[in-house]
């Protein structure tokens, strides 16, 4: 079995502008290459998991979402970093994916052999932290400058501070 790292988009990859789907408006998170390359090192396989309710609410379609999948996961080709899969949710309700279900991440299971409980969920939501703790994933990581209440997940302010440590081995 392989071990994942899971990815939210929208303040984790690229900071939080609500409702993304241009590439001008595209702005990547400092630290989120070191990150990833850091984890494709360790031979996880890396996957983005988002909720894209922008789409079901006619703000943006599919066609703009899967223009900017391809721009990123471009960029992140460009610093040698490899996705296998994104993964999202288009609706705003009655369905299995929208976290803080664990559809999405319970597909990626599935689809690529994955060892959830050692796998790792970064998020900048307590609605990731809720989908992945569904999904029986062990380590999660929470960013935010804001402290959020739960005793399952990890919180750090930022990207870097989630590197240090992981670096530092502190997971084990």
């Amino acid at each position: 079995m392989k071990k994942g790292l899971f990815l939210d988009r929208d303040g984790v990859i690229n900071i939080d502008k609500k409702y993304v789907y241009k590439i001008e408006d595209f702005e990547f998170c400092e630290g989120i290459f070191d990150l990833c390359r850091y984890f494709s090192k360790k031979d996880y396989l890396l996957f983005i998991v988002t909720n894209q309710s922008g789409i079901a609410r006619g703000y943006y379609s599919e066609e703009d979402f899967s223009k900017l999948c391809d721009f990123l996961l471009k960029e992140f080709e460009k610093e040698k970093i490899h996705f296998s899969k994104i993964y999202h949710c288009p609706h705003l309700q009655d369905c299995d994916c929208r976290k803080p279900k664990p559809g999405m991440l319970l597909k990626a299971k599935k689809e690529f052999d994955i060892d959830m409980e050692n796998s790792v969920f970064i998020g900048d939501n307590l609605s990731d932290m809720q989908a992945g703790f569904n999904a029986n994933i062990k380590t999660l990581i929470l960013v935010s400058q804001e402290k959020k209440e739960g005793n399952f997940f990890k919180q750090f302010a930022n990207l870097k501070e989630v590197l240090s440590f992981f670096e530092k081995g502190n997971n084990e």
